[in-house]
């Protein structure tokens, strides 16, 4: 193909990665035809609010879109909505479409995300019972957040709390069933589950650890009235979410071809082992120079990072992703910053009180920082990220002494 053709490069997802692509290709001047394929009817749009302001009322479906579509269309790319993807054919360079229609491509990027995880157990599709994942599921969910109604959520991570919190502000009666023995166990300390569990019970939400589900009780009509445990108990409901983590979107990338391993596998440029398909966000199982091992990452700033990445791979420049992994979560008064992966430290130090609500947890191997999770403390929080970036060692005995001022540690 001569320079002067244009070249069709087509993005597979309507999520924050995808969005944050086509807005970087934007800024970029991109000069090639871009096409995104959205199975969503909804331009690309941040997900977060889904489970706080959005889900409360706060902010309306608009506040939620990256852009207007309008702004892709004038700047010429399209955006193909309600439809989704059924097929990759590598070898001719064309997806095929649930419409019928075909795209050809010269570079694809898979955006395609992740799907919820299902509870598997007898009455799991009774009516009540929600998943939230989309803007049509927190639309649907938030029609059934009444005052006074029982809301049981099955799971104790990052979005069964936000929910939890969002819908006790609106005068639900609300349950929290975790089969762990704290809460958000998979991401953060024991420091850190153990004020947010005294945050949600204070503020009136049931709480329970080590609470197995093993199915739910049906009433008339087919609607579930109840949560069975494990230990032979029923929590009565009326209105049920199962928030127990999301899976990798890659059955498209398996059905090509593509290596796929709890992921679709990536380079540090976010290549594929086709050169003409790229693949980022948390569809992907990713090469950080940061970091020995392969991640997956489900989070906004790595679905923005790899974005950026892939932006320049198209643009034929080499920009290697080396981010530094973090999070956030926000839970009544509190805001949650998290960064780095903190699940093989050998070392913590706390500074502050948790009952000012306003503290850090440093997690350390060694002598090593390697994530920080700061409460209501966004100084503590861009330190630890710069720290963390550095890979430096740290003073220790410092970072226990509240008199040190954390700035003085980079």
């Amino acid at each position: 193909m001569t320079n002067n053709q244009k070249q069709t490069t087509v993005i597979v997802g309507g999520g924050h990665a995808a969005g944050a692509l086509l807005t970087t290709l934007l800024q970029k001047k991109y000069q090639h035809k871009v096409i995104l394929v959205g199975e969503e009817p909804h331009p690309p749009y941040q997900r977060p609010p889904l489970s706080k302001n959005y889900l409360t009322g706060e902010v309306d479906q608009g506040s939620l879109y990256l852009k207007p579509s309008s702004i892709y269309e004038n700047a010429g790319h399209q955006l193909r909505l309600g439809v989704r993807v059924v097929q990759i054919d590598r070898n001719n360079k064309i997806i095929r479409l649930s419409d019928q229609s075909t795209l050809k491509y010269d570079q694809l990027v898979l955006a395609t995300g992740s799907r919820v995880r299902r509870l598997n157990a007898p009455g799991a599709d009774l009516k009540g019972i929600h998943y939230l994942h989309d803007i049509a599921d927190a639309d649907n969910l938030r029609q059934q957040l009444v005052a006074g109604k029982r809301l049981v959520i099955v799971g104790g991570g990052y979005i069964g709390l936000e929910v939890a919190a969002s819908a006790n502000k609106s005068g639900v009666d609300v349950t929290v069933l975790e089969a762990a023995d704290r809460l958000m166990q998979r991401v953060t300390g024991p420091e850190m589950s153990a004020f947010f569990y005294a945050k949600h019970t204070n503020a009136g939400v049931d709480v329970r650890l080590n609470t197995a589900v093993t199915g739910f009780e049906a009433g008339e009509q087919g609607c579930v009235t109840g949560v069975r445990l494990a230990n032979g108990g029923i929590v009565p409901a009326d209105i049920v979410l199962v928030s127990i983590g999301v899976l990798p979107e890659t059955a498209l990338a398996e059905a090509a071809g593509l290596p796929c391993d709890d992921g679709i596998v990536v380079d540090e440029f976010t290549r594929t082992a086709d050169p003409a398909v790229l693949a980022i966000g948390d569809c992907t199982r990713h090469r950080n120079l940061l970091f020995e091992k392969m991640q997956r990452l489900e989070s906004v700033a790595n679905a923005v990072d790899q974005a950026r990445t892939a932006a320049a791979t198209l643009m034929g420049e080499r920009v290697p992703y080396t981010s530094v992994p973090w999070f956030w979560s926000n839970q009544f008064n509190v805001r949650l910053q998290m960064v780095g992966l903190s699940q093989n430290h050998d070392q913590r130090v706390v500074r502050g009180d948790p009952s000012d609500e306003a503290f850090v947890v440093f997690y350390l191997r060694g002598s090593r920082l390697v994530a920080v999770d700061a409460v209501n403390l966004p100084m503590a929080f861009m330190v630890g990220k710069k720290l963390v970036y550095q890979g430096k060692d740290v003073d220790v005995e410092a970072l226990k002494d509240p008199s040190t001022e954390l700035k003085s540690l980079v």
